[in-house]
């Protein structure tokens, strides 16, 4: 695949991400807005009192955070395994690669000073 194609690839992929992403912060607020809402109805039919509507608010919003935080690290991964099926190398390969190509050159220089000195 070519550099151009990988970039672009990679492009639309974070915007593929980013709007998942958006999609699931959009969803929370939703979410959120409809608990209060059934919060409220609970309090006015007087099943609860508006301290415990609270507390069932927060305590579905913890655990709706918890989970998209595990569909975010589970996405994470997937992604990490697409872009390694396609070839692409992680950060720390790249760095790897720099690292060997400085200690080459470097080498290349020292034998072409020393053949002409």
């Amino acid at each position: 695949m070519s550099k151009k194609f990988l970039n672009k690839q990679q492009m639309d992929n974070n915007n593929w991400v980013k709007q998942l992403l958006m999609l699931g912060v959009g969803t929370t607020s939703l979410v959120a807005e409809k608990l209060r809402e059934v919060g409220d109805d609970l309090v006015k039919d007087g099943k609860i009192n508006p301290d415990q509507a609270k507390e069932l608010v927060d305590d579905m919003m913890q655990q709706l955070k918890s989970e998209q935080g595990n569909l975010e690290a589970q996405m994470q991964r997937q992604m990490r395994n697409f872009m390694q099926d396609l070839g692409v190398p992680r950060q720390t390969e790249m760095d790897e690669l720099r690292g060997r190509i400085d200690r080459l050159e470097r080498q290349v220089r020292d034998l072409e000073n020393k053949l002409w000195h």
